[in-house]
């Protein structure tokens, strides 16, 4: 199993930071990697999406589960169609000091047995996965921290 976790420290409250997470149909309005973001099915805090996203010049797409839990918060995501399909992510938000830290955690095991541990780390882990979420966590940290003030 190939585990990748990103976290950024974001000066603004985990309530202000997981309002623009769990609103992933508007991911694209102020994430400009993400191509798209399509609710094929919403029911309560779960819905399943369809996701698309650059990473440098490849684009990327898949579909997933996400479960909302606004009182935690957390966010948890299972991708259930695309190359990582099986995949699951963990969206936690942790109260500090000056803000939140968010993390950012993806569990994915692959069904090829070829070089599955260095291409899973880095190859998709590193590469793909973590470059991802570091654009992404980067863009959460610029709107909920103009939306807090800081």
């Amino acid at each position: 199993m190939t585990v990748t976790s990103t976290s950024i420290e974001i000066a603004a409250p985990e309530r202000t930071i997981f309002a623009f997470a769990a609103a992933t149909a508007r991911w694209p309005l102020f994430l400009p990697h993400y191509r798209y973001v399509r609710v094929r099915e919403r029911d309560g805090h779960r819905q399943i999406i369809e996701m698309a996203a650059w990473r440098d010049v490849f684009p990327l797409r898949w579909v997933a589960e996400q479960i909302d839990d606004p009182e935690r918060p957390h966010i948890a995501f299972r991708h259930i169609a695309g190359p990582t399909r099986g995949m699951d992510v963990e969206w936690r938000f942790e109260p500090t000091g000056t803000g939140t830290r968010v993390t950012i955690e993806h569990r994915l095991t692959f069904a090829f047995p070829v070089a599955a541990d260095w291409l899973g780390t880095h190859v998709v882990g590193e590469y793909f996965i973590a470059g991802v979420a570091r654009r992404t966590l980067r863009g959460m940290k610029r709107i909920a921290e103009a939306a807090a003030g800081a």
